[in-house]
């Protein structure tokens, strides 16, 4: 007999062999079991998660010969004939290959008649999206009302393409991508049913490379036993797949963390000696910074962890570097990708990156950091109370002139990044800002974050995440930072983090609204100051006398009667 892939050999033939799709299988079980079978199912999720195997397992589970049941015995001639494929009453459709109105009037004249071998005729029809409007629109009436004895299962990848008007006729169950352990889990069984050794860190990389597909892990698996000789090894599966091995990635990040650009350049030749891809290099290493970000910012989220294990290694990289060093890293590294993209020679661009990265100020020593900051004006504080407590006991003090301006100069509050508030533009929004405006932006900003993260934007997601909507005018909103360095990086233009928020608020609001950064700790100072000038203004202009008409209908029928419309 001739090889067969291991996807092949094992397939799943139950519901419990199906792999991280318990929210399907248990609903399926129970329908079985009560006798509420459907007469139109539709499975959807991204490839190799399990569609067609689900539904041949509910085709034999509908016509066993001992049903009601959970699980198809696999015994009875009906569960072995739909197996192998032999009862002709269960038909398996490719409609990317029948995709016309006449392979669907077909099905249509032949599902009047009853079944021959077993209770229900099914048929499954893969990739149903690729159906034509016309097929559709003739399987549409036989599939709101078939025979009793029919059953249809629809199978696809991309619902979307599905028109709404199958979708409701159907019980749809969504196929998710399998997580990496339950992939591990499954492959482990698999080797050890084939005699086969093969180490976890293998199995985590080929779980990781099949990206949340069970058909393509097995592929790989498949792979990895006819490349490797004795045991399918880590080295063995990055080298098939053109990944890189986590171990690598840390050093190459460390030498980047330390500012050695030599052993990060000799670490990218020896990446490049060993066949890795330029491309597939840097997509691991912007992976790898924002498991680093994950694990700074929420470590209680360590299950979202997929590019790297998270050993001794790891943990000290993440103490060491900041989160604000983190940021910029991907905010490069993203750039750096686009633009390899469009040239002959991605290598360079890679080798400059790096360069790049290890000659790059995060922070400036200079500058106080906020803990010092704090403790600077908690010092100016007990200063200012020590000089009450002096003039109450009537000691003399300086001058007045002197103490004011010394008390200017230390109660300014302290410049961290050098950002240049824009007041006056802040102002002309003011002046034209509504509530209903700021109602429209608050509504979608939690929106804006989840896009920005689907975008693989998360550094951009992260730095505004502090942020919070305070002013809005038809034209343009103020964001309010927490932190005034993360309101420079927000309104630095090299970033692009305001033009991608801006460009996902228009899509959003069919608006074009500019987005304007202020600090948390000017914004208050410049409210007050812009509600001080309005009501100066205010008491400037002239009232206005009483038209004489008005007066007049006053007084001669009374204020209570009087409504005056402008």
């Amino acid at each position: 007999m001739t090889y067969q892939a291991l996807y092949r050999v094992f397939r799943p033939q139950l519901f419990a062999d199906v792999v991280g799709q318990e929210h399907v299988t248990k609903t399926l079980q129970s329908a079985l079991l009560q006798n509420k079978i459907s007469h139109a199912y539709l499975f959807s999720g991204p490839r190799g998660t399990g569609k067609t195997s689900a539904a041949k397992i509910l085709a034999k589970a509908v016509n066993c010969e001992r049903a009601p049941v959970a699980e198809p015995c696999n015994e009875c001639p009906a569960c072995v004939g739909i197996t192998n494929g032999s009862i002709p009453d269960v038909l398996e459709i490719d409609a990317a290959s029948n995709n016309g109105v006449d392979e669907i009037r077909d099905i249509r004249e032949k599902v009047k008649f009853a079944p021959t071998s077993v209770r229900y005729k099914v048929y499954i029809v893969d990739e149903v999206h690729m159906l034509s409007i016309g097929a559709f629109n003739a399987l549409l009436k036989t599939l709101e009302e078939p025979p009793k004895h029919v059953i249809f299962i629809l199978a696809t990848t991309e619902p979307h393409k599905i028109p709404p008007t199958i979708i409701s006729r159907c019980q749809r169950f969504d196929f998710r991508r399998i997580q990496p352990h339950s992939i591990v889990s499954r492959l482990r069984q698999v080797i050890d049913a084939q005699h086969i050794r093969a180490s976890d860190e293998a199995l985590f990389a080929i779980a990781r490379a099949a990206d949340g597909g069970m058909r393509d892990a097995l592929s790989l698996l498949d792979q990895a036993i006819s490349f490797s000789e004795e045991e399918v090894l880590l080295e063995d599966v990055l080298s098939m797949t053109g990944a890189v091995s986590s171990f690598m990635l840390t050093d190459l990040v460390r030498a980047v963390h330390q500012k050695n650009v030599a052993e990060a350049l000799r670490l990218l030749e020896q990446f490049m000696d060993q066949g890795k891809d330029s491309n597939r290099l840097i997509e691991d290493l912007i992976f790898y910074y924002r498991d680093l970000l994950l694990y700074k910012t929420a470590p209680d989220l360590s299950g979202m962890i997929r590019e790297v294990l998270v050993d001794q290694e790891f943990q000290q990289l993440a103490q060491m570097i900041p989160v604000s060093s983190i940021y910029e890293t991907i905010e490069i590294l993203n750039k750096s990708q686009q633009e390899m993209k469009w040239t002959n020679h991605p290598r360079i661009f890679l080798e400059v990156a790096l360069v790049k990265l290890c000659h790059q100020e995060h922070q400036s020593p200079s500058l106080p950091a906020a803990e010092d900051m704090r403790h600077l004006i908690k010092k100016i504080e007990n200063l200012e109370t020590e000089l009450l407590r002096l003039k109450e006991q009537g000691i003399s003090a300086p001058p007045q002139d002197s103490v004011s301006v010394q008390t200017k100069k230390t109660t300014k509050p302290l410049k961290t990044s050098g950002y240049k508030t824009p007041v006056g533009r802040i102002h002309e929004i003011l002046k034209q800002a509504t509530h209903q405006d700021l109602l429209l932006i608050k509504s979608h900003w939690a929106e804006v974050l989840d896009i920005l993260k689907k975008q693989n934007k998360v550094s951009h997601a992260a730095l505004l995440q502090e942020s919070e909507p305070v002013a809005a005018s038809p034209q343009a909103f103020v964001l309010k930072f927490k932190y005034e360095i993360h309101c420079k990086m927000a309104a630095d233009n090299t970033n692009q983090v305001k033009e991608n928020v801006e460009a996902i608020l228009f899509d959003l609001t069919q608006r074009h609204v500019e987005m304007i950064a202020v600090p948390d700790e000017e914004w208050g100072a410049i409210r007050e100051e812009f509600i001080r000038e309005k009501g100066m203004q205010r008491d400037k202009e002239p009232r206005r006398e009483e038209d004489p008409l008005i007066a007049e209908a006053k007084r001669l029928f009374g204020e209570d009667l009087i409504e005056i419309k402008e």
